[in-house]
Parts: structure tokens; C-alpha cells; sequence
């Protein structure tokens, strides 16, 4: 019995590995099959096909569609964009230091970066470049603006500049340096004795940056500090866990990575002592936080060391490694994913299990797991990190962003600069109620024609009326109800004037004191640093939100 029984395992033991062989050979041989099909495909096209092909271009489409059939991250990063690859990880390039892109078809320094050639150079915000290096662009895209600026350092670039309320173009020389694009643009205090810091992404030295910037707030008179994630899409894994690390124990889990490849799984941990354990903490999320800036808020959420304030993240928890490819190009591509402390994934759409046309789906709320952080709270996978005061993000007015968006704000800021040398500091810059009826009367002369949300539904109605054969039934109520939303639209300047005037006031203050300038300036009406003030203000609150029968 015992020798059947033996055998059995034995010829079950040869049947599964010459199955598994022959898999793993059909797999091959799928592959090889594929690629030369793949080959003999491209040959033909390119000598039959009517009209010339670009052989790079075609492949090149070939890779791209087929590497956005597994998910947005898996990338073919060509020879041509290796050095743009380079300064997104990185943070670095040889050029100008200045925000530059088209508005209205011309070439607009928009931000010149603090401390850089541009800003030392004398370039404003609002300058339109017509030349560089005497080669005349104003028919050429962004990218080629780019490549024209860019260069190695201590090399010159000369422009031909125009500014509002200078009559002449002149000419700017500006030297090029070694560009490192700063992680934390802003750091300073907002209340005496509260400490802000704004990371905007995790290139090389994020880490470092962050632990500066809180040591010197310290030094200040912080005693509670506000951590602004917003907006930042994440960048390197181990910035993150640096970042981490300079809040909890040495020695803590701080995100562990799980794939295909087993070898490459790994659990990051806090390796160094950490820079402060016990400081009050708020951090600021949005929905476009994204996958390393996840980590950092995941973390401090799952040990209870910060209140997360802002909106739900965006919902990235999948981790990426560069391969080298022939010809100097490369793979970014999908590896793994992660898990942060508390065992959960905060991968929310599921590139694994396509619907049968292709499209994607979210991991539905039903099927989110529950985890519980150090102190026992309730957190969930599957969907980013939630924050534990939602507060929602702004909407503005149909006006402000028909003002925004035709570069009105921008244009009379750089009037408003041309004309007053000097202002106050940013944190006290307010416009008064003079100051805002000469941009009413600015707007006079420009076209701030736009459609309400109210006046779309209202054309929507007259057509689902009409092909329902019921407008001529309600035609007099509709008319009366669009001659309503008019009249209401024609006051739209004064009733949303409030609101105008912060994010005017934002665009005048970054004219003088640059990017800090506009953030100084949002201070006093950005909704999430106020619930923040008011949640570090509390103690009793602040550590309710963090025990596990806290009511949210």
C-alpha cells in the first residue's frame, strides 16, 4: 500500500514538472513566435505601405499602446527623453531656472525661480521671450523653447525680452547654471508658534530638504508643525521612507514592496534615529497625493502620529524600477506593489482585471479590507489614504475661472507690477476695495463672456425638451429662468468679489516675492490650513482624532 501510495507521488511529482516544463516552454515559444510575427508585420508595412513610414516613430507607437494596456506607469523612455527622465528622478538640469511656456501663442516667463540665473538675470514674471540666441520663436512649441534654454552650466544665453510698460524689446544675457529643483519650495511660520512646510515632490535629497526645513522652524519657535503633501505625485521610495523615518522609532517597518520577482520584495525600515517623535503634527493631502507622498501620509497615519486634513489620496501604490534597453534607451516599469504599516495597499484602480471592453475599474467599497493603526483606529486599503478631517477641495466660481483661465489675473498683475514698485509683505498684501474696481474697470475692455454650470443645464433641457416634443410647453418658464440666471450673472464680479480678490492678490505677491510670495499670500484663506491651525490649537482634539474612539 505504502509503495502504491509512493509511486503515486512520484509519477504526480514527473507528470506536474514535465506539465510545468512544457508550460514554461509553450510560454517561450508564444513569445518567440509573437515577436517574429511582430518583425515580419513591420517589414511589410514599411515596404508596402503607400505612403513613407517613419520606422522609430512606428515602433515606437507599437511599444507605447502596448505598454498603456498594463498601466499608466510602465513606460518606454527613448534615447531622445532620457535626459527629461533624468531631471524628473533627480530634481537637476543645466539651464536658466525659470518656469517657462506658452500663453496666447507667446513664450511667457511665468515663475524665474528664486536665487536662479533668471531671477538674478533680472527676468519678470509676464516677459515674453521673442529670441533666443537670436533664433526667432514664436512658432516653436514648448519643447523646443525648452531645448534652446537648457544647456550646460556657465555657458550664456542671450534673449530678447518684451515687458509690459517698457516700449522697446531688450536684450537679457543670463548665465546657465547647474538647475536642482528645490522639494521644498516654501517652508516659514504661520501662526507664532506654528511651523509650515510645503514638500512639492522626492527627487534626490527630499529627505534631507524636509529635516532642514524642520530644524530651522524649530529654531523659530515651532512648536507644532503643518506638513503640505497637496498635489505632490510622489517621485523616489526611499525619499519617502527617509521623510519617514524623521518621525518614528528607529527600527520601525515603514513600507514593505511585494511582486513577481521574490528576490526584489523587500520591508524598508526606519534605519536612523529619528529627528522628532513628539511634535504636533498636521498633514495636508489632496487627491492628486500620489504614490511616495502616500507613503509619508500613510505612515504617520498608521502609527498616530499626525492628523491627515485635506481630501482622500490619490489611490497609487504601485512601485516602479528602470531597466536599461539596447541604444540607450530604457523601462520604467511596474514591479511590485507596496504596503505600508498597518498591512494595507492603497492601490485603488485594479489594471489587473479589465472589464470586457477594456476599460478599468475601482475597488468598490464593499470589498475594502480593514486594518487598524498602532493605537487600534480603523483604516482601510484599496482606495489612498483618508484623511481624518475631510474637508473638501475649493470650488470656484464659474467668473474666477473664466478670469483665471483667459489670464486676466495674470495680465493685471504684471500691470499692477509696472506700476507700483513696491508692496507689502506677501503674508499682509491685501487689495482694497479701490484697487479691485480698477480690475473691474481693467475688465471693462477684455471679453469675460462665459456659460454658468446653471446655463449648460438649461441648453440641455431645451434639447431634451425639443426631441421630446415638449418645448413649446415650457418655453415661456425656461426663457424666464435663463433671463433670471443672466441677470444674476451680470453681478457675478461683485458677488463673487472675495474670492476674486485672494487669488489676484496670489498672482500680484508671487510679481514680487516669486513662489513664496503665493503661498504667503493663500495663508489666510486656504481652508486646510485653517482647520489645521484650529486642530493644533486644541490638544484635546488633536489627540482625541488619534485615539481609536474618536469620533470623526
Amino acid at each position: 500500500m505504502l509503495k502504491k501510495t509512493a509511486a503515486g507521488l512520484l509519477v504526480g511529482a514527473i507528470g506536474f514538472g514535465l506539465f510545468s516544463f512544457k508550460t514554461e516552454n509553450e510560454r517561450y515559444f508564444d513569445i518567440a513566435k509573437n515577436l517574429d510575427i511582430f518583425a515580419t508585420l513591420f517589414k511589410e508595412v514599411n515596404t508596402y505601405y503607400v505612403d513613407e513610414v517613419t520606422p522609430g516613430k512606428l515602433v515606437k507607437t507599437g511599444i507605447d499602446a502596448m505598454l498603456k494596456s498594463l498601466d499608466p506607469y510602465t513606460n518606454y523612455i527613448s534615447e531622445d527623453d532620457i535626459e527629461d527622465f533624468r531631471t524628473q528622478t533627480t530634481g537637476q538640469y543645466g539651464g536658466i531656472g525659470a518656469l517657462v511656456g506658452k500663453r496666447d501663442g507667446k513664450t511667457i516667463v511665468q515663475l524665474p525661480y528664486e536665487g536662479m540665473p533668471a531671477q538674478k538675470a533680472g527676468l519678470l514674471i509676464g516677459d515674453e521671450i521673442v529670441k533666443i540666441d537670436g533664433i526667432d520663436i514664436t512658432k516653436k512649441n514648448n519643447t523646443e523653447v525648452t531645448k534652446l534654454l537648457k544647456g550646460q552650466a556657465n555657458t550664456t544665453v542671450k534673449l530678447d525680452i518684451k515687458r509690459y510698460g517698457v516700449d522697446k524689446p531688450f536684450e537679457v544675457v543670463v548665465t546657465r547654471d547647474k538647475i536642482q529643483i528645490e522639494n521644498v519650495p516654501y517652508y516659514g511660520m504661520v501662526t507664532n508658534d506654528i511651523g509650515y512646510l510645503q514638500l512639492s515632490g522626492f527627487t534626490i535629497d527630499a529627505g534631507r530638504e524636509v529635516k532642514n526645513a524642520v530644524l530651522k522652524l524649530k529654531e523659530t519657535g515651532a512648536k507644532k508643525i503643518i506638513f503640505d503633501l497637496r498635489d505632490n505625485p510622489g517621485g523616489l521610495l526611499n525619499e519617502a521612507v527617509n521623510i519617514s523615518n524623521l518621525f518614528v522609532d528607529k527600527g520601525k517597518d515603514i513600507v514593505s514592496t511585494k511582486g513577481k520577482v521574490t528576490e526584489w520584495n523587500k520591508v524598508y525600515k526606519a534605519l536612523d534615529e529619528p529627528l522628532d517623535t513628539q511634535i504636533p503634527m498636521v498633514i495636508l493631502t489632496s487627491s492628486r497625493s500620489a504614490s511616495a507622498s502616500e507613503i509619508v501620509s500613510g505612515v504617520m497615519q498608521d502609527y498616530d502620529r499626525a492628523v491627515l486634513v485635506g481630501e482622500r489620496t490619490f489611490g497609487k501604490g504601485l512601485v516602479q524600477a528602470t531597466r536599461p534597453l539596447s541604444y540607450n534607451s530604457q523601462l520604467k516599469v511596474t514591479t511590485a506593489k507596496y504596503y505600508i504599516p498597518s498591512g494595507r495597499c492603497i492601490q485603488e484602480v485594479d489594471y489587473s482585471h479589465r472589464k470586457e471592453d477594456g476599460s478599468l475599474g475601482k475597488i468598490p467599497d464593499s470589498l475594502r479590507v480593514a486594518f487598524k493603526t498602532s493605537k487600534g483606529r480603523v483604516v482601510y486599503d484599496g482606495g489612498g489614504v483618508a484623511p481624518d478631517i475631510e474637508v473638501s477641495d475649493k470650488e470656484y466660481s464659474d467668473i474666477a475661472k473664466t478670469l483665471g483661465n483667459k489670464g486676466y489675473f495674470f495680465e493685471y498683475a504684471n500691470k499692477y507690477r509696472a506700476e507700483n514698485p513696491t508692496i507689502k509683505p506677501a503674508k499682509e498684501f491685501n487689495i482694497s476695495d479701490a484697487e479691485y474696481q480698477k480690475f473691474v474697470t481693467f475688465l471693462n475692455k477684455k471679453d469675460v463672456s462665459y456659460s454658468t454650470s446653471v446655463e449648460q443645464s438649461i441648453d440641455d433641457l431645451v434639447k431634451k425638451a425639443q426631441a421630446e416634443k415638449h418645448y413649446d410647453d415650457v418655453k415661456a418658464e425656461i426663457e424666464q429662468l435663463r433671463k433670471k440666471v443672466s441677470h444674476n450673472k451680470a453681478n457675478d464680479l461683485n458677488r463673487f468679489k472675495t474670492e476674486i480678490k485672494e487669488l489676484l492678490e496670489q498672482e500680484i505677491a508671487a510679481r514680487y516675492y516669486f513662489q513664496k510670495g503665493a503661498i504667503e499670500a493663500s495663508f489666510d484663506d486656504d481652508e486646510d490650513i485653517l482647520t489645521a491651525i484650529k486642530v493644533l490649537n486644541d490638544p484635546q482634539k488633536y489627540q482625541g482624532l488619534l485615539q481609536a474612539s474618536a469620533k470623526k
